[in-house]
């Protein structure tokens, strides 16, 4: 079986080709580059929690080292706080602030260590031919080949190759926010938290008091973010300048303290969603697929969600052949989830961006825009929170035994210790990406018990025996607790971390239907008999 193609060889490409060799399903990445990137200190990129994991599981490297975990975050109106959140508190997940040339080269370094991925660079794309067996690509540059494989994503930004090739519409808003961007090495009052001030007092009233937004890199470097007023005037170097002095000034004492200006850019936000991410056996992920980031919402956390998605499906259909429904649920779930976010977004923006507006007329519209912000900057509510796959065609329906959690069906699930198959404790995320559906058993008190005293006991043989009757590979997993799980409840987990369903004890009936349908089995058939019946 040819390898996928991978077109880009940014975090995306670079996150999908490893997931896929987690599963064992080879690739050739596409780089047009070189092969390394510029150390960039003012790109910088806020994962969350889960996209955070997802990127050590693959790389093996603890980002943390490496970036920061913000201790915490604060928000201000002029010179008022209006929220803050500590994210040492325990139920706390704080997001990961890194560099992205140091997140590019940990995943260049893990694909260098990686067989099955084979990088090919200085290689652009420029002609791509499908047929019923697979894909035919064909680079240029110094060894401009023809390259065969079984399927392409193209990862390869927002100025898409693939998607210009395939003439697919990348429709929406251009220049939905402007940012001007410093990275510089200073001593700022909040160390090791996040800082969004809005209209701060040194600036004048009006459209251009704007925000600036402070987040925390390693070694005492922070990457400062202003927003400009609308329109396309040229930030010049002595702008720049001139409104770093006057920020740092107003943080501190009135007098603008020492610092060390290391990179800087202006970063124009836009807002875009493709009309299709899938053509046949061609599909796009990352930036290629959409665009978007105002109101502190992060692209980079989607576009590696997009790969996550994506790899778990390729991968069956690598191994036992096309899956058309199982193919086509990935533009399904990912496109509603990225539209929902860009319809919250520009639905907030008017009211957010617009100048006076309601909030001096409505009490209290101030801080809840304020609210709103900060869930974008925080990956919370509709602005920012990971999306959930509800209505999913892979979401299984009409189930007798299910109960509800804390987790809805189609949200990612939360990270809890899980016992595993060989009596080890590891994280419940530990095991995602594998390619195999995880069943979780929730039972108190196993924790403190060897697992041979416990596995051929109470309900374990028969939720063992069902687990090995699923239609799919799945993993059988045992938890003390679960947010919002009673006891002896059974939670089926897709392998890109997301609840299918929970059920009420051990029910092999519903257990069965919903991984069939999770692995889209019932949807295949469902389909098939629609066509027949035509």
């Amino acid at each position: 079986m040819d390898p996928v193609i991978v077109v880009g060889a940014g975090p995306v490409g670079l996150t999908l080709a490893l997931a896929l060799a987690r599963q064992e399903v080879p690739s050739v990445v596409l780089d047009e580059g070189p092969g390394k990137d510029e150390p960039r200190p003012a790109r910088t990129v806020v994962l969350r929690e889960d996209t955070a994991a997802l990127q050590e599981r693959l790389t093996g490297v603890a980002l943390g080292d490496h970036g920061v975990r913000w201790a915490g975050w604060r928000s201000l109106r002029r010179k008022q706080v209006m929220s803050e959140v500590d994210f040492t508190e325990a139920d706390r997940a704080a997001p990961l602030h890194i560099a992205q040339h140091v997140l590019t080269a940990a995943l260049r370094a893990a694909v260098a260590d990686e067989p099955l991925v084979r990088m090919a660079v200085d290689s652009r794309l420029d002609a791509i031919e499908q047929d019923r067996s697979g894909i035919t690509a064909h680079t240029r540059g110094p060894k401009g080949t023809w390259w065969r494989g079984s399927y392409l994503v193209g990862c390869d930004g927002p100025r898409s190759t693939v998607r210009k090739l395939l003439d697919i519409r990348f429709p929406g808003r251009t220049a939905v926010e402007r940012h001007a961007v410093a990275a510089l090495r200073a001593e700022l009052p909040w160390e090791g938290q996040a800082l969004l001030h809005r209209m701060p007092p040194w600036r004048q009233s009006g459209p251009s008091a704007g925000e600036v937004t402070a987040r925390p890199l390693p070694d005492g470097v922070w990457r400062l973010d202003w927003l400009l007023p609308p329109g396309k005037d040229l930030v010049t170097p002595e702008i720049l300048v001139a409104r770093i002095r006057e920020t740092l000034a107003g943080w501190t004492d009135g007098t603008t303290p020492p610092y060390d200006l290391l990179d800087t850019g202006v970063h124009t936000v836009h807002h875009r969603l493709a009309r299709r991410w899938r053509a046949g056996r061609v599909f796009l992920a990352g930036d290629a697929a959409h665009l978007l980031g105002a109101l502190g919402t992060q692209g980079l956390d989607e576009g590696l969600r997009d790969a996550d998605n994506l790899a778990w499906k390729l991968a069956p259909a690598w191994h036992h052949g096309h899956h058309e429904a199982l193919l086509d649920s990935y533009q399904t779930e990912r496109r509603a989830v990225v539209a929902a976010r860009l319809r919250a977004a520009d639905q907030v923006l008017p009211g957010l961006r617009g100048g006076g507006g309601l909030r001096h007329i409505v009490p209290g519209a101030a801080r809840g825009h304020d609210a709103l912000l900060t869930d974008g900057h925080l990956g919370r509510g509709p602005l920012g929170a990971p999306g959930a796959y509800a209505g999913s065609p892979l979401a299984p329906r009409d189930l007798e035994g299910e109960i509800p959690v804390d987790t809805a069906p189609g949200a990612p699930v939360t990270d809890v210790r899980v016992t595993a198959e060989d009596g080890s404790f590891v994280r419940l995320r530990d095991r995602l990406g594998r390619g195999a559906l995880l069943v979780v058993l929730i039972a108190p008190g196993t924790g403190v018990w060897d697992r041979k005293h416990w596995v051929s006991a109470g309900v374990m043989p028969r939720l063992a025996a069902a687990v090995t009757a699923l239609p799919h590979r799945a993993e059988l997993l045992v938890a003390e607790e679960y947010p919002g799980a009673p006891a002896h409840s059974v939670l089926l987990v897709r392998p890109d971390g997301h609840l299918v369903t929970a059920l009420s004890g051990v029910r092999p009936a519903d257990l069965y239907a919903a991984a069939e349908v999770a692995v889209g089995g019932a949807v295949e058939e469902r389909a098939q008999a629609a066509s027949s019946a035509r």
